[in-house]
């Protein structure tokens, strides 16, 4: 658990329990079981953060929620908004004074939010902020889920106030884990906060509505395969040799490509569901046809989908985009080969809204 400071020290952190733990809790309170219940509700499905306002509660619970417990793990220190008004990036501060990131992406068909599961990253790839800035702690599974709740809470709100409007979406949609952090290195505060947002009896969003992204940590992969919840695997592969790769995802010399598409063969054998590749194109590093045709030979006869994504530059990097034509040249050369690809569409640029770009600049304009 991450150091809390003042007033909320002696607090219990409602979000970082399970519901059978929520029950244990309020049971201790002498409560009766069902009063659990219906304060997961209230935090979960009607996304309630003031204890005073869960009117089927009686008053004395109110009253101690509000002198010993806290729902809200993060506190907002920035956002901004592109000016398409289609990506927002939130910058949180916790309890300990540490930062985190979410980006959420308003869609045609889907509203998804990006989270963040650490405090910086230990993978160390050379093209992302977050990497760059380093590792300092695991997020709980209360400061995960809060992010999520952050802007179904915004949404809902946005959506209440512009009524007459049906461009205004009420609800999150997908939920992506592909912020700051590698959130198999954080496996069981992840999981939790995964499951939590599944829970049918709160917030009952669809595993399938969920993508965990990884560096290629075949451990946590290979656990992830045997998860009863059916949530979308992600890797970060951005290169087609161990070569490259050692050099773009540090990670690789310990669970080298060969080890890692292993692994991806037996999650999808398990599972019967496809991977997604992402792979960040870095003009004149990886983005050539001869390493396109690698990749091809890579993934020969893997059921999976490859996401090419023109990176977005870092503020001091020697990291650019490939360009568009480029990107294209990229995509055809794969889906010659078999291998279903799409060029991301880049989101965000005026705002900065790769990984860890917005707390990499307020860290250094203090």
């Amino acid at each position: 658990m991450p150091p809390q400071s003042g007033k909320d020290a002696h607090r219990v952190q409602l979000l970082d329990l399970t519901r059978p733990e929520l029950a244990e809790l309020l049971g201790q309170w002498g409560e009766p079981r069902y009063r659990a219940d219906q304060l997961w509700r209230w935090l979960y499905r009607d996304l309630e953060a003031d204890f005073t306002a869960m009117s089927n509660l009686p008053q004395p619970l109110r009253a101690r929620l509000v002198a010993e417990a806290s729902c809200q793990p993060l506190a907002l220190v920035e956002e901004l908004v592109s000016r398409d008004r289609r990506t927002r990036k939130a910058l949180f501060r916790l309890a300990d004074g540490e930062t985190v990131e979410t980006v959420l992406m308003l869609y045609e068909q889907r509203q998804t939010v990006c989270i963040s599961t650490q405090v910086g990253c230990a993978i160390g790839c050379p093209f992302c902020a977050t990497g760059r800035s380093g590792f300092v702690r695991n997020l709980t599974p209360g400061e995960i889920v809060a992010q999520v709740l952050h802007y179904a809470r915004r949404l809902r709100e946005e959506a209440q106030e512009e009524a007459t409007s049906p461009q205004v979406p009420s609800s999150l949609s997908n939920v992506v884990v592909m912020g700051m952090g590698e959130p198999l290195a954080n496996y069981e505060a992840t999981w939790q906060a995964l499951e939590t947002l599944n829970d049918g009896q709160g917030f009952a969003l669809g595993a399938r509505h969920m993508t965990l992204s990884t560096a290629g940590l075949v451990p946590g992969i290979e656990r992830m395969s045997q998860e009863k919840l059916q949530v979308g695997l992600a890797v970060s592969l951005h290169a087609p040799t161990d070569r490259l790769r050692n050099r773009l995802v540090p990670l690789n010399r310990r669970y080298p490509l060969a080890e890692l598409m292993a692994a991806c063969r037996r999650y999808v054998q398990r599972t019967g569901r496809r991977v997604t590749f992402e792979y960040a194109l870095l003009q004149g590093i990886n983005d050539s046809d001869e390493q396109a045709e690698q990749l091809a030979r890579l993934l020969h006869g893997l059921l999976c989908h490859v996401n090419l994504i023109p990176v977005n530059p870092v503020q001091g990097s020697p990291y650019q985009p490939s360009s568009r034509p480029r990107a294209e040249s990229f995509r055809h050369i794969l889906q010659r080969a078999g291998i279903a690809a799409t060029v991301r569409l880049r989101r965000g640029l005026d705002i900065e809204a790769g990984c860890g770009q917005l707390r990499q600049r307020r860290a250094i304009g203090n």
